[in-house]
């Protein structure tokens, strides 16, 4: 449904855009997900026609809108959009806001499909409202409604939740959601909250420098990160150093773990793997608060999520990793706790500062060390 292959984007001298490339199928929610500046907003922009390519194409259904020196309009691509401020107009009421992209359509016709969308939404019964008298999760569906109004065959969603207080966030998310799995659209969201997207979307772009460094489920991306960089911005965790064993098994300080290690060396060296140094990444699942474990560790920091408690926990090296505690345990800081490991699968990098003892046996065979 929709393809954007290798654009590029810059103002002026300044390369925004740096060769991303996706697909999504019809119905499918993608996210493109990361920290402010990144350029997630000027892709959503050409996307949206308001921005041209310097480089690539987009494309839906087979048809490209953008390329260099090919730019489809906005009101030619059958683009739907709820922007950050949600931009109702105030003048208008409810009704009037929603039916006012549906001009070409007969009084009776424009009126039906607006009372139709205000119902999809859950807001029957306001159509005489004005956006000053709504609640912003209210102003959000009207702007939601609005942009399905045209039917649209794809939905664009610029940070549409960061005016919102968090509990309204992740009750809208949902209903966003099913809104849009409901009538089958495909949809593009833009945010820089990680939950938002793992409530929201199918699947999830990581983009940073105006690249998308990897493109995939919210699952794959906190449980299987391609990169050093998307580990650290997606989910918490903390790298604790390592040493390969075999191709199964890695030693840490808090015990060896089994499993398949991920090659490590530059090059993908499928014998690099025995000796190497690695830093091994732990989330603060795979570290389990246990009484009568032997292996004990120091409460530092301690976070009250209600629920449960993120304790960050200083070993014996001084190393440190985090956990998640049911709260009825409540450790003062200083405290020292039983902790246990919890890891089915061995996430790991190279390390970020080179160790030069002892050298990656791959090295003595031409390849380079870890």
């Amino acid at each position: 449904m929709l393809e954007v292959r290798n654009v590029r984007h810059a103002f002026g001298s300044t390369q925004i855009l740096k060769g991303l490339s996706f697909r999504l199928e019809k119905g499918r929610i993608g996210c493109l997900l990361g920290p402010s500046g990144c350029g997630k907003t000027t892709l959503l922009r050409c996307l949206a026609g308001f921005e041209p390519v310097t480089d690539g194409e987009i494309a839906f259904n087979g048809v490209i809108v953008s390329a260099p020196g090919k730019m489809v309009p906005p009101e030619s691509r059958r683009v739907g959009m709820v922007f950050q401020d949600f931009a109702l107009f105030p003048h208008l009421d409810v009704l009037g806001n929603i039916a006012f992209g549906l001009r070409a359509l007969p009084r009776r016709a424009r009126h039906e499909r607006a009372q139709q969308l205000l119902e999809s939404v859950g807001l029957a019964g306001l159509d005489s409202k004005f956006p000053h008298e709504l609640s912003g999760g209210q102003q959000q569906r009207v702007a939601l409604a609005r942009a399905l109004a045209n039917e649209p065959e794809v939905l664009l969603l610029d940070e549409p939740f960061s005016n919102l207080d968090v509990e309204l966030r992740e009750r809208l998310g949902q209903e966003l959601r099913d809104i849009i799995k409901r009538v089958n659209i495909t949809a593009v969201l833009v945010t820089h909250d990680q939950h938002e997207a793992f409530a929201i979307a199918d699947e999830i772009g990581i983009i940073a420098e105006g690249r998308i460094h990897q493109w995939d489920t919210a699952y794959n991306l906190y449980h299987q990160p391609g990169t050093r960089f998307i580990a650290d911005f997606v989910g918490q965790g903390m790298f604790l150093p390592g040493r390969v064993l075999d191709s199964k098994k890695v030693s840490i300080e808090l015990g060896i773990l089994k499993g398949d290690v991920p090659p490590i060396c530059e090059i993908g060296c499928a014998r690099c793997n025995k000796g190497c140094h690695i830093d091994v990444l732990l989330r603060p699942d795979d570290v389990i608060h246990d009484d009568a474990s032997p292996m004990q560790a120091e409460v530092v920091q301690k976070a009250f999520r209600g629920a449960e408690f993120l304790y960050t926990l200083r070993l014996a090296s001084g190393n440190k990793v985090l956990a998640l505690v049911p709260s009825h345990h409540n450790h003062a800081i200083g405290e020292r706790i039983g902790i246990r490991l919890a890891v089915d699968h061995i996430v790991a990098f190279a390390p970020e500062v080179r160790v030069a003892t002892p050298a990656c046996p791959g090295a003595q065979a031409g390849h380079p060390g870890t």
